[in-house]
């Protein structure tokens, strides 16, 4: 029988510290909580369907009769970036963090300058707005790219698309990519082309292009892909994973148009997995620190759940997830180590509590049993739980 399950990642909205988040400078971050208690934001769709029922989750009302199966995910990989997260949900506990790097050594920006031909300016860990904003007119005047990093491990390439057209700047960070491997290698680099004048640069986000290392090893996308089922990337999900065990992508402008690109492919109804990331969360507000944004993003796709629901079918599964924090009232601009979201929703099913999984490679185990196909590495299946019991 076909089946649909939808993944929607909301980038960031993490749960509350893990218990090693001491280690990672983030004890008592809380993404979701200090967001919504320091803004008064209610979101009445995600409360209905569990958000509110989670443990440790206590800035959304608890609902009698949830409507999804909800809990919290505890992340095993030794890590609080992008990569790693949206990895763990397909099957891939890493062993070892990626390398991040204050700035990078002469080896590889030698090569890099020799392949731009324009030499670079930064080189160091910096806020993607504000190093723009203080080499953007250097960079207008001399065309050298701006590189910048992160406590994340990216190298991030910048450039003003007067200076610099697109498909030249996503040149730079294809050969940007060969150069980071080894000894050298970094989880991501990211093309991040920006627009205006001096003092009113604007960053274009829809232009963004993430160049990820190779997952190390087989993912339940590449076992879904194999099996003939249809594995839909929207946003920037299929660039995580190296545009591996995808057969289709779609890209988006923001988060709403995120939303809209999912409802449009759910109500297709593909045989195999929609699978979503919605940026803006992370982007656009916890790095920026902006809990007043980030809140309103929040209560916009809150808007949205009664839509997604309509467009779960009977026996299809929707699942919305987080990959780590990025809590906005918190000292810096990086990530936090916290719990991930979890809530699952399917027509007809009883809301059940998930309690707290101890690896977000759950997600991979379940989409793989509720699809039909055979997945042997890690996670476990909570599938069981969201076909048992009706409404």
């Amino acid at each position: 029988m076909m089946a649909t399950v939808t993944i929607v990642v909301l980038d960031s909205v993490g749960l509350g510290s893990l218990p090693d988040a001491a280690a990672f400078g983030d004890d008592g971050a809380h993404t979701l909580d200090h967001t919504l208690l320091h803004t008064g934001t209610r979101l009445t769709g995600l409360a209905g369907l569990g958000l509110g029922c989670i443990e440790g989750v206590g800035s959304v009302e608890a609902v009698s009769d949830p409507a999804a199966s909800h809990g919290r995910m505890a992340e095993a990989s030794p890590g609080k970036d992008t990569t790693t997260g949206h990895w763990e949900f397909m099957g891939i506990i890493l062993h070892e963090p990626f390398r991040t790097w204050p700035e990078f050594p002469p080896a590889v920006m030698n090569a890099f300058d020799a392949a731009t031909g324009r030499g670079h300016l930064g080189n160091l860990p910096a806020s993607g707005t504000d190093i723009i904003r203080d080499l953007g007119q250097e960079h207008l005047q001399t065309g050298k790219p701006i590189v910048y990093t992160s406590a994340d491990s990216v190298f991030q390439v910048a450039a003003h698309v007067d200076a610099v057209p697109l498909e030249t700047l996503y040149t730079w960070c294809e050969a940007a990519r060969a150069i980071l491997v080894g000894e050298h290698a970094v989880a991501r680099v990211i093309a991040r082309p920006f627009r205006g004048a001096p003092g009113s640069f604007e960053r274009l986000g829809a232009a963004r292009r993430d160049y990820s290392v190779t997952p190390p090893s087989e993912t339940v996308l590449d076992v879904l892909k194999a099996e003939g089922r249809e594995v839909v990337g929207i946003g920037k999900i299929p660039d995580i994973f190296g545009q591996r065990g995808f057969t289709r992508e779609v890209h988006t402008q923001d988060n709403m148009d995120g939303v809209d690109r999912t409802l449009e492919v759910m109500r297709e109804r593909p045989d195999g997995l929609v699978f979503t990331n919605l940026v803006e969360f992370d982007s656009l507000y916890g790095h920026r620190r902006d809990p007043e944004g980030y809140a309103g993003a929040l209560a916009d796709f809150d808007k949205r759940v009664p839509e997604l629901l309509a467009a779960v079918a009977e026996g299809d599964t929707l699942l919305l997830v987080s990959d780590h924090g990025n809590d906005p009232t918190w000292p810096g601009t990086d990530h936090t180590r916290e719990y991930g979201l979890l809530l699952a929703y399917r027509p007809g099913s009883a809301g059940h509590d998930l309690g707290t999984r101890g690896t977000f490679a759950d997600v991979g185990a379940t989409v793989a049993e509720l699809l039909g196909v055979r997945w042997t590495g890690p996670g476990t299946s909570f599938a069981g739980d969201l076909t048992r019991g009706g409404r």
